[in-house]
């Protein structure tokens, strides 16, 4: 059996030290160096002082009459702009001079490909909605670039824009409800009757986007509305209680794997003519096209984060 040790013998062992160290709790550099912090600088110049200097400095570097170089290559710039402009006007004409008249048969709009969608799309896909069979079925790979896309946008803003919970609280300019009144009663009654039937609404459009104009896009964007409209009226104190960072990320990058999984699966299966076992069902019902309406409802997911979340980090600079 081991003995316990009491508390001040065990913090002068080295895995007291190790552990405490390996938690961040313990900086080992900290009177460990020998540097001195530096006073912090002071601008004794004031900003307009600042900035008459910085316009002097302008007035010398972009001076065309005694910087020549300057001067030669504001020319130059100039000839080639006009130059790279006509040779675009030309071949531009030429391009169009060259399409085929409207009406001819041998036109691109009508060729085999729209031809096949219209006639088979039903029964290939299952959906009643040619064009959602195209997207979501045809060109479901197509499709997943486009998410693949908003995920990358909203990663990309995220890592511009995004704050610490620390600094938000801590910076008032930060706070959401500084320039707004903190409970609007008219905005909230409103948002009270009407987010759950834009929710309601957006639902009906995902599910239903295989049998009637919508799907993933429409109905995703219809959601992420509603989640606008509540963090608005209620604030994203309220609304970090059901949707916050974790749960976000836990539902865009799930929608998004399996909308890859799933599309993955579906493309190997049909490229090597093998049955995969997905059934289309029975053209018109709720639970039909195979594939399609599940992959809405991950396309759907996908937007209605997206949409949030360029409004959240934009608004305050985090979820």
């Amino acid at each position: 059996m081991s003995k316990i040790k009491k508390e001040e013998e065990y913090r002068k062992t080295a895995s007291f030290r190790f552990f405490r160290w390996m938690k961040g709790t313990k900086d080992p550099y900290i009177d460990q160096v020998e540097i001195q912090p530096g006073t912090p600088h002071v601008d004794s110049h004031t900003l307009e002082e600042i900035m008459a200097e910085e316009y002097r400095l302008r007035e010398r570097i972009y001076d065309h009459e005694q910087n020549s170089a300057l001067k030669s290559f504001t020319v130059i710039y100039r000839i080639a702009s006009v130059v790279f402009t006509l040779l675009l006007i030309v071949l531009m004409l030429y391009l169009v001079a060259d399409l085929p008249r409207i009406g001819t048969v041998d036109r691109p709009v009508n060729n085999e490909v729209s031809q096949v969608y219209i006639e088979n799309g039903i029964q290939d896909t299952g959906a009643v909605n040619v064009v959602t069979g195209m997207i979501l079925n045809y060109r479901a790979f197509d499709t997943f670039g486009e998410t693949c896309v908003l995920f990358i946008a909203t990663t990309c803003v995220m890592v511009l824009l995004m704050k610490k919970e620390e600094e938000i609280r801590s910076d008032q300019s930060l706070n959401d409800r500084l320039y707004e009144p903190k409970n609007d009663v008219i905005l909230q009654k409103v948002a009270f009757i009407l987010v759950p039937l834009i929710f309601i609404f957006g639902i009906y459009v995902i599910l239903n986007g295989h049998l009637s104009p919508g799907g993933g896009f429409s109905g995703g964007a219809i959601i992420g509305a509603g989640m606008i409209l509540y963090v608005s009226a209620y604030g994203f104190e309220k609304m970090q209680k059901f949707f916050n960072e974790k749960t976000y990320t836990i539902v865009k990058v799930t929608a998004l794997v399996t909308y890859c999984l799933v599309i993955s699966y579906y493309l190997y299966m049909g490229a090597n003519d093998l049955e995969n076992h997905i059934s289309l069902g029975t053209p018109g019902m709720i639970f039909s096209a195979g594939i399609i309406l599940w992959l809405n409802i991950f396309v759907g997911t996908e937007v209605a984060c997206t949409m949030y979340a360029f409004y959240a980090l934009f608004r305050r600079g985090g979820l």
